[in-house]
Formats: structure tokens, sequence, C-alpha cells
């Protein structure tokens, strides 16, 4: 058993853009659902999801997906969603795989750039004989939601793959669930599985690797990767657990609420919350320090706020202590910052 490639990421807690939040509030009116419920969960807006280059916590997605299925979360619901999700759906990234030569490309491409999906499941692909093997990790998944999202990501999988080469076939399927009703898993996947297994594994004809995409074009494809290369630098470099506890100390303005705190919130203990952050080569001091001196750039910058009010704003006893760390940050006193930034509106264009 030979594993095809690593996913680009070993959990699902990485930023995505707003597709499949989209997908998700427009599957639920069209089934007739109170599809405001969706969005009600979340702290996002209509108009966010508008924005093709937005960009969404993946705890904001889980949110939906928790509304959605507290409304119908059948077997026969997440299934029927994750055939919602084709190949279009992914942008650049969904481009890049159908244009790419053969579906071994598309699915070395998938994994390489796996962080620009939607999935909270981790496929895991190997090579046995003759099949190829794929395999849904779900074991960081919330056990409120696994089944609902191994469901719809298999399905979405599986959807996207039959874009790519539609003569695709599995041979072989289970889950280790129990179902309540095989027919909507034969519609979604062409054959009946076996429920009860010790994994969710889908299985084909390694024969189906090399086979021509239809689709392939090789300029496309080059184009398409330069743009997912730019894209994927630029999320990891604010993904993960840094950038939940980012967002988390964003929203108290830079006041820092604790480690303990932050960890609550994060439905995590604070020793696990620290070795995450150590993992991800940073630590709790660092990201409020961080979020700190970007909140503090932007209140000086509107030359409004003193010195004072600011300090005050970002939770420092005495202003002194901010003046302190905001030269440590930046090199220079926060009245130098803000004569400079000044300075800089003021000068005339062309300067």
């Amino acid at each position: 058993m030979a594993e095809l490639a690593a996913p680009a990421v070993g959990d699902w807690d990485f930023p995505r853009g707003t597709a499949s939040i989209e997908l998700m509030t427009r599957f639920a009116a069209d089934r007739g659902l109170a599809a405001g419920r969706l969005l009600s969960a979340t702290s996002l807006s209509p108009d966010l999801l508008a924005d093709p280059a937005a960009q969404v916590d993946a705890r904001q997605e889980l949110a939906v997906v928790r509304a959605l299925a507290a409304l119908d979360g059948s077997d026969a619901a997440a299934l029927e969603l994750g055939r919602r999700y084709r190949v279009t759906t992914f942008g650049i990234f969904g481009f890049a795989c159908i244009s790419s030569p053969t579906l071994r490309d598309a699915m070395l491409f998938a994994l390489r750039y796996f962080d620009l999906s939607f999935a909270f499941c981790i496929p895991h692909v190997v090579t046995e004989g003759d099949r190829i093997i794929l395999e849904l990790d779900d074991r960081r998944v919330p056990a409120d939601v696994a089944r609902f999202l191994v469901l719809r990501d298999l399905s979405a999988i599986f959807a996207v793959m039959r874009d790519l080469l539609p003569e695709i076939a599995l041979d072989d399927l289970s889950f280790r669930h129990e179902a309540s009703t095989v027919d909507a898993y034969v519609t979604a996947f062409g054959i009946e599985p076996r429920f009860g297994a010790d994994a969710c594994r889908a299985t084909l004809d390694l024969a189906f690797l090399s086979l021509p995409l239809p689709q392939a074009n090789e300029q496309t494809v080059a184009l398409c990767a330069a743009q997912c290369e730019v894209l994927v630098a630029r999320k990891r470099q604010r993904s993960g657990i840094s950038q939940q506890v980012r967002e988390r100390l964003v929203r108290l303005g830079g006041v820092d609420a604790g480690m303990d705190e932050i960890a609550r919130q994060l439905t995590l203990s604070t020793r696990t919350l620290r070795r995450r952050l150590a993992e991800a080569g940073t630590n709790y001091r660092a990201l409020v320090d961080e979020v700190r001196q970007a909140l503090a750039e932007e209140l000086l910058d509107t030359g409004v706020l003193s010195v004072e009010d600011v300090a005050y704003r970002l939770g420092y006893a005495e202003a002194s202590s901010f003046i302190y760390a905001f030269k440590r940050w930046t090199g220079m006193t926060p009245a130098a910052f803000a004569r400079r930034f000044r300075a800089a509106r003021q000068a005339p264009p062309g300067r």
C-alpha cells in the first residue's frame, strides 16, 4: 500500500471562501427550510457572502453546517447537499483540477492545495494492487456533525470526480455508521455501500488515474496553479489556531482576556491551546502583541484619539505601559508614529 500524496493540511480549521456557505443557504431555501437561520448562527452578513474574495473562519462554516443539520440532518439531505458541490464551486482551484492532464494529476493538485477546498474530513489516498482507495478521516470533526459532514464531503468529492471524468465508478464503498435507507446512497455514489465498517472508504480501479481528462489544457492548468499558489500562500500565513486566537482578540478590541478565557471560547484546555500554538510556531503573548500593535496603529492613524485614549481602549492600565510596548513593537513612540502618518497625509501628491 502506497500513499498517493499527503494532504496539505491535517485538520479542518483553515480559512475558507464563502462559496460553500452561500451554497448551503441556497440548498436550505430550495428545500423550503428556514434558510435565514443558517446565517443567524454566525456573525456573517449576506453582503459578505456576495464578496468572492472574502475569507471566513472554518468555525463560521461549521456553525452553518450545524444550523442546517438541525433543520434536516438526514443522510439523504447530507448526500444531496454534497452533490451540489461541483468543480466550478471551487473557483480557480476547481478549474485547475478540471484542466489537469489526468485524474492522477488532478488528485495530486487537490491534495497539494487541499486548504482551498471546503471539506472538514481529511482525505487520505493510497494505491493497493490494481485499486485506489480514498479514506476520509473525521476524527477531528465535532461528533455532533461528523456523520453529516462525512456524507456531504464524500458525496461532494465524488460529484467533482464525475465532473472531471464522467465514466468514473466506484468498486466498493463503506461507512462506519449504520444506514437508515440506501436509496440516497445509490443515487449519490452509484453503488450500495456497506455499513458498520471500520472506516469511511471508497475504492475504484487504479486504471482511472491514468485516463486523460476531457478538458485537459496545459496552459490553463499552469495559469490556475500559479494563482492557487498565491492564494494558498496568503491564506497559510494567517490560518489555523493562530488565526482563531487573533480573531477573538480582535473582537475584544485587543484587550487581553487571558489565555484561559480564549481557550474556553475555543473549547480547548489551556494546555492544548499552548501546545497547538507552539506547533504553529507562535505563542499566546506574541499573538496578543500582534493584534494590539495592528489595532494601535489603526487607532493612532485616525488622528482623533490621544495616546492615552488608545492605551485605555487596548486594555492598558497606564499609558506608560502602552508607550513602552509600542516602542518595542515599532521602534518609535506612539506620538512619533501618529506624527509620521499625519505628515504623510498632508504631503502634496507626488511627493
